[in-house]
């Protein structure tokens, strides 16, 4: 984040003091009709009586009460008395028409903008020859975004000057056509026109806000190689840009950079105090402020509105509430809804309404704004009948709520998992009037059309509960609405195929998206993790790299995370080398976890220990993915040790460190040990054990044989046991062959999870080894009549920049002869040893039993062994637990050869070194 720069230095005081000591404009005014008034007899004997045109008076009378209303930027009055011009039947002329077009703009009345251009191509030569009349239609028309009349109105100047061209470019840039803007202003140039700096304002204004700020800053950098001096207002628009897009830390650079060599003014601060905001930068804020009172700069309603909702965003409720009392203008409701927003970020509603009150008494009509924040506070509290009623009130008092007030209410009805609520919302929004629910919100024939947040909102909703089906009506919604045009929408429907498994159509959606950003590429990448495709994450990730988009956190966690589920150490160190590089004093404990992670599965537990201790701001996360290094490299003592440092340092453990802490009591055996961590959390440490804790527990007490006990804690525990817990009881049963329990338990799996084949696998598995083979068959063959196929097993070898993956039955690898040469080979040598391994038959021949073990990674270890140097270690994922004969021949092959082959299993992780393994045979 940047720093706050010197501040120039404010006004000299002597000048000030000058201006303080004149007579004010309006006390002149007042003196010189005194005097007027005592000696007007004297004059009016002298000065001969002249008739005066009643029409030409009452024309003089509305020119002056119209450009009084334009220069105080009145433009609803200016406009009633342009029209009350036209009911007495008197026309402006060529030097008041500019003006009544400048208020039809700025009041957005389309209908008296066309009267007022009528009266303008009736006047004739006298007004269609007048530059400054043209100009001023064309930049009404401008204003008030019709685009083709502004062009039409360009088109009929007999000569374009730089106001006219300057004011087209910026009709195209706020239509967001910035391709025709620069057409234009490159146009304007080769005509002979140089643009000025109002010219270039516009244009990069345009880029600015429209989200190219790349193109924008180009622009800047262009303008002064042009000779053209940036001025304030130059300034301001790219910092205006930068906040409008949230590029909050380009914003506050550029005013870092606007220090050095411009003042900043008031629309300076107002555009820069949001950034603050968006950072939590309340130090870089205050000083805004001071340096706002230490140049006498005015506290209007855009600098204040801005202060209080910076104050209050950073929880100095007071400061917020003294800038109200302070603002020296009449507020206006913008700073009324900031200080009502400053109560309810506090929590204080009884205040919040009170403020409401105020706010009718002093004149002013609460808005929709107003509403809006009761709304959202409401429906984050998840009190959704209050935030009914506030929807009902807005209509009463003849407010109409908007797609502003619907998202709120979305959001807030997500926030708590309101599932139903939010699809009956939105089912409203698109068909009903919402009298069902008491609130009269919408007409049939004007319903609120939802827009890309909404879609956004209820798109996260879905991904949640991982609603697939309802995901993709409301994606032919968006498509029906063009609002798959939008990022937000496409990154959320990527991340909600992704998390359902629809990769095909995950796939489909972002590569079809146009200008793709660093949050869409996150998406798929975070996806591909999920699926268990990492080596595919790591692919995009540099096909990213090469479109010229910076990574952000979340894509350097994704890359790492997908870098340790392979074993991918070159890429995860490259990797690291960009995070120091970038972060050379310290990176965000959220990297230093992603690359404990990354080291320790990727065999390199010292490295993962180096990051950790240089790590100085260690939060729980940090201290958990040590502890699941060690938990992974079967070290659990160094667990407990960490878990003592952790009480020491009062740092407060999570749910996820309890799970770690009895995953490794079962690693080492410790039953009594488990229970003393397992009744600890909620007693000492106020954690309430889920499911996931109980698992644990389940887990530990199968392992030891405990099948009836572990039955008696579920049936004692509040919560309703869901499939990861029936599983591990399977599988303990599954270890003792416990059929009578086994049988009882896959029942319930099958009831919960029909379409889990490892379900099946298991108790296939308990009938085999009970010798009960008709049974097995008959599992089998009711796996057959649901359609269940097994995946097929495939391991993976990360080799230099690429993965090469082994799939079961794949013989398409051009290296496959010499691999199964090498194995004979190892197999002679193992023979000779006193080990004869079995065959890869069932590796070449997938027919022969789906459930049996088809020892690819002895496949990924001979071409291994073919394509690297003999001191390099091995490291191999796969996606199926090894067998014992896998795994005892790889533990000879490692003695044997002397070479360390680190496998991952997705059960256990294995560390083969000199005949052993880390797991210690047991996984």
């Amino acid at each position: 984040m940047a720093t706050m720069p010197q501040l120039p230095p404010p006004p000299p005081r002597a000048f000030s003091a000058r201006c303080s000591l004149q007579t004010p404009a309006h006390a002149q005014h007042h003196l010189v009709d005194g005097e007027a008034r005592r000696h007007a007899p004297a004059r009016r004997a002298r000065r001969p009586v002249v008739e005066r045109d009643p029409d030409a008076a009452a024309a003089a009378v509305y020119a002056r009460e119209i450009g009084a209303c334009v220069r105080a930027r009145r433009w609803g009055a200016a406009c009633e008395a342009f029209a009350a011009m036209r009911a007495a039947g008197t026309a402006p002329d060529r030097f008041l028409l500019p003006q009544v077009l400048r208020a039809c703009a700025g009041a957005g009345q389309r209908r008296l903008a066309a009267a007022a251009h009528a009266l303008a191509a009736k006047g004739g030569p006298v007004f269609s020859g007048d530059a400054v009349v043209g100009n001023a239609l064309v930049s009404m028309y401008a204003t008030l975004g019709d685009v083709a009349a502004a062009r039409a109105a360009f088109a009929c100047l007999p000569e374009r000057d730089v106001v006219a061209w300057t004011a087209l470019i910026g009709a195209y840039a706020d239509a967001g056509d910035l391709g025709k803007a620069f057409q234009l202003f490159e146009s304007m140039q080769e005509s002979g026109v140089r643009p000025d700096v109002v010219s270039w304002n516009t244009l990069l204004s345009g880029f600015a806000r429209n989200g190219d700020l790349r193109a924008a800053l180009h622009l800047f950098d262009e303008m002064r190689l042009r000779g053209v001096k940036p001025g304030v207002n130059s300034w301001n628009c790219i910092i205006s840009g930068c906040v409008q897009n949230a590029q909050y830390d380009e914003a506050l650079s550029t005013f870092c950079e606007m220090c050095e060599s411009e003042r900043p003014d008031a629309v300076t601060v107002a555009s820069i105090l949001p950034a603050c905001t968006g950072l939590m930068a309340l130090g870089i804020g205050k000083q805004l402020h001071c340096y706002v009172l230490r140049c006498g700069i005015k506290l209007n309603v855009y600098i204040g509105s801005a202060l209080i909702g910076m104050y209050s965003e950073c929880g100095e409720f007071g400061y917020a509430r003294s800038v109200f009392a302070a603002i020296e203008e009449e507020k206006n409701a913008t700073v009324w809804n900031e200080l009502i927003q400053s109560y309810i970020n506090e929590g204080r509603m009884n205040e919040a309404w009170e403020a409401f009150s105020l706010m009718h008494k002093n004149g002013l009509q609460p808005d929709t704004v107003t509403y809006n924040s009761f709304i959202a506070a409401y429906a984050r509290a998840g009190q959704k009948e209050q935030a009914y009623k506030v929807l009902s009130g807005m209509v009463d008092v003849g407010l109409k709520p908007n797609v502003i007030s619907i998202n709120a209410l979305i959001s807030g009805l997500h926030h708590h998992g309101l599932c139903e609520d939010v699809l009956e919302v939105f089912r409203y929004m698109q068909f009903s009037n919402g009298e069902e629910n008491g609130w009269a919100l919408l007409d049939i024939s004007n319903p609120i059309q939802p827009n890309g947040t909404t879609i956004t909102s209820v798109l996260s909703l879905l991904t949640d509960f991982k609603l697939d089906r309802l995901g993709k009506e409301v994606h032919c919604y968006a498509l029906r609405s063009g609002l798959t045009s939008n990022i937000f929408v496409s990154s959320k429907l990527v991340d909600l195929y992704g998390k359902t498994g629809r990769m095909d159509s995950a796939d489909k959606v972002f590569w079809g998206i146009r200008n793709k950003n660093v949050v869409t590429w996150n998406s798929l990448l975070a996806a591909y993790r999920q699926n268990r495709k990492p080596e595919i994450a790591l692919e995009l990730f540099r096909e990213m790299l090469k479109s010229d988009l910076l990574p952000n956190l979340v894509t350097l966690q994704i890359a790492l995370l997908s870098s340790g589920m392979t074993m991918a150490l070159p890429y995860g160190r490259e990797v690291h080398g960009y995070i120091r590089k970038n972060w050379p004093d310290g990176y965000p404990s959220a990297l230093a976890s992603a690359l404990i992670d990354m080291y320790g599965k990727c065999g390199k537990i010292e490295a993962a220990r180096l990051v950790f201790e240089c790590t100085i701001e260690k939060d729980i996360a940090t201290w958990n993915a040590m502890m699941s290094g060690y938990l992974l490299h079967r070290m659990p003592r160094e667990i407990t040790k960490l878990f003592k440092y952790i009480e020491q340092s009062r740092i407060q453990p999570d749910p996820v460190t309890f799970i770690i802490l009895l995953s490794a009591c079962k690693q080492e055996g410790s039953m009594e040990e488990a229970h003393r961590y397992f009744y600890s959390m909620e007693d000492v440490h106020g954690i309430k054990p889920t499911l996931r804790h109980y698992t644990c527990m389940v887990d530990i007490m199968g392992i030891a044989g405990l099948l009836e006990e572990s039955l008696e804690l579920i049936q004692k525990m509040q919560l309703e046991p869901d499939a990861c817990l029936w599983s591990t009881v399977l599988k303990a049963c599954k270890l003792h062959s416990n059929l009578e329990i086994g049988e009882k338990v896959a029942k319930a799996l099958f009831e919960l999870e029909p379409n889990n084949t490892s379900n099946y696998m298991s108790l296939s598995n308990i009938y085999a080894n009970n010798g009960l083979w008709d049974s097995t068959e008959a599992v089998r063959a009711a796996m057959n009549e649901h359609g269940l196929n097994v995946e097929r097993q495939c391991s993976c070898l990360y080799l230099g920049t690429s993965l090469q993956a082994f799939e079961a039955g794949d013989f398409s690898h051009p290296a496959f002869e010499r691999i199964l040469s090498t194995w004979k080979d190892l197999s002679t040598r193992m023979e000779q040893l006193g080990y004869p391994p079995q065959d890869l038959e069932p590796y070449s021949n997938v027919e022969v039993d789906p459930l049996s073990c088809h020892h690819t990674e002895r496949i990924a270890l001979c071409y291994g062994l073919i394509s690297m140097s003999s001191h390099e270690p091995i490291r191999i994922t796969k996606n199926f637990r090894m067998c014992l004969e896998c795994h005892s021949s790889i533990k000879i092959i490692s003695r044997d050869l002397n070479r360390e082959i680190f496998i991952s299993d997705g059960s256990t992780y294995h560390h083969f070194k000199d005949g052993t393994c880390s797991c210690r045979d047991l996984w």
